[in-house]
């Protein structure tokens, strides 16, 4: 892809990327596959039990130990390498979901072994996030880690918008999950294409080349290593400040809007179940067209950076606190559009940064932090927007929305977090 110029358009460049490019095209496979079976674990526990309990259990026997665990994927990311963590990782995830595959389709499934088999795909997506989110800036060079990150987040979030569509259809066309074998078949072949997915990223893994990793004298255990990704964190003033923002985004906006859009499509809008999904269609399309812009506008001036994220952040909070009084679908939906074009611009952003900022020793155990201060108070989150949505829900989205809105302003006139310099250099890039 030529520029007018005649230059490589920095797409290009980043696509021009060998090793980049076996990363993006694995990963996106198995992202895809990801939400196949997704769909198909809570079908089958309802064919099996037809409890909403027990499905509910089982997703939270795999979040559990992925929230726990978080911490120690990063450091050993660190100790180790992101590449061979990936490898290990997916490895024991095609083993459990062609385990799966086998006993579904064998009708031997029984609940005792999803449950087994959920406690351990947490504990092995555990070391596998930190590890993914650290493979980005060793491939590419740090003038390309936003355009770079762009593409993933971008391809990511289309594999969530079409993934669950494509399961949906397969388990129905193989059976509906209503007449025995037939629904089985279609869970297990859910099952069989996802870890098919793990497979041909393995095989994407297996060719890419890092740069080899640097002799280290670090005699720190486990515990200590956590420490001090803790204490790096702590002593960089925009970085702590910065986490404290995604934390407190995910406790005042992410729980009231998951809690909220469905309550407000159910009690206020008149298309009902149709209201819900068309906000979040708009959703992620709004997401894929921020992602989009971060990766095709040119960088803010790293001074102004802070500021204008931040700003960012308190138009959701305001966006959050329209919805909540929205009349009507169609209102709901643009506010839809605009949330997740600028969510989606904002994490390619600040993700880019962080990884920019990260000295190569800790960028694992700082992708780690970041990833359990966006999901460590979600649960917390959901539980007590719950409970306020019963008693008014436009008080839930407008109270958090509010909170969202001064939090952002007050953080803008800090001077510590209006400056987003890079602190380190970006490490050996092999091409």
């Amino acid at each position: 892809m030529l520029t007018q110029t005649g230059r490589t358009h920095p797409f290009g460049e980043v696509l021009g990327n060998r090793n980049f490019r076996l990363l993006w095209i694995g990963e996106g496979v198995s992202v895809l596959g990801d939400h196949f079976y997704m769909i198909a674990l809570p079908w089958l526990v309802l064919q099996l039990t037809g409890d909403s309990l027990a499905m509910g259990t089982v997703l939270a026997l795999s979040a559990i130990p992925r929230a726990l665990l978080m911490l120690v994927g990063g450091a050993l990311t660190d100790r180790f390498s992101p590449r061979s963590l990936m490898l290990v990782s997916n490895a024991i995830r095609f083993a459990l979901v062609s385990l799966l595959t086998i006993l579904v389709f064998t009708n031997n499934v029984e609940m005792w072994m999803l449950y087994t088999l959920a406690i351990l795909f947490g504990v092995a997506d555990a070391f596998f996030y930190p590890a993914q989110s650290s493979m980005t800036p060793q491939l590419v060079k740090m003038d390309h880690l936003q355009i770079a990150n762009s593409l993933m987040h971008g391809t990511m979030m289309l594999a969530m918008l079409a993934g669950p569509v494509l399961a949906g259809v397969l388990i129905a066309v193989l059976g509906d999950g209503h007449s025995g074998s037939a629904g089985m078949q279609g869970i297990a072949a859910a099952f069989g294409l996802d870890a098919l997915t793990f497979l041909v990223s393995l095989v994407m893994m297996a060719f890419i080349k890092t740069p080899r990793a640097a002799s280290s004298d670090n005699d720190e255990n486990i515990l200590e290593s956590i420490r001090s990704g803790l204490n790096f964190v702590w002593n960089d003033l925009p970085l702590r400040a910065f986490f404290f923002v995604v934390a407190a985004v995910t406790f005042f906006f992410n729980g009231p809007f998951n809690i909220g859009v469905p309550i407000l499509a159910d009690t206020r809008f008149p298309e009902g179940a149709l209201a819900y999904g068309t906000i979040l269609s708009t959703w992620g399309a709004g997401s894929l067209l921020g992602m989009a812009l971060a990766g095709m506008l040119p960088r803010p001036n790293p001074k102004s950076m802070g500021a204008l994220l931040l700003s960012l952040v308190s138009v959701m909070g305001i966006g959050l606190a329209l919805l909540g009084v929205s009349a009507s679908t169609f209102i709901a939906a643009v506010i839809g559009l605009m949330l997740g074009s600028l969510n989606g611009y904002i994490n390619v952003f600040f993700t880019t940064w962080v990884q920019s900022r990260a000295p190569k020793a800790f960028i694992g155990r700082l992708m780690s932090l970041l990833m359990f201060s966006s999901t460590g108070l979600f649960p917390v989150s959901m539980a007590l927007s719950g409970a306020v949505s019963r008693v008014d829900v436009t008080l839930l989205l407008t109270v958090s929305g509010g909170i969202v809105a001064l939090l952002g302003l007050m953080m803008t006139l800090n001077p510590t977090v209006r400056s987003m310099e890079p602190a380190v250099q970006a490490a050996t890039v092999v091409e």
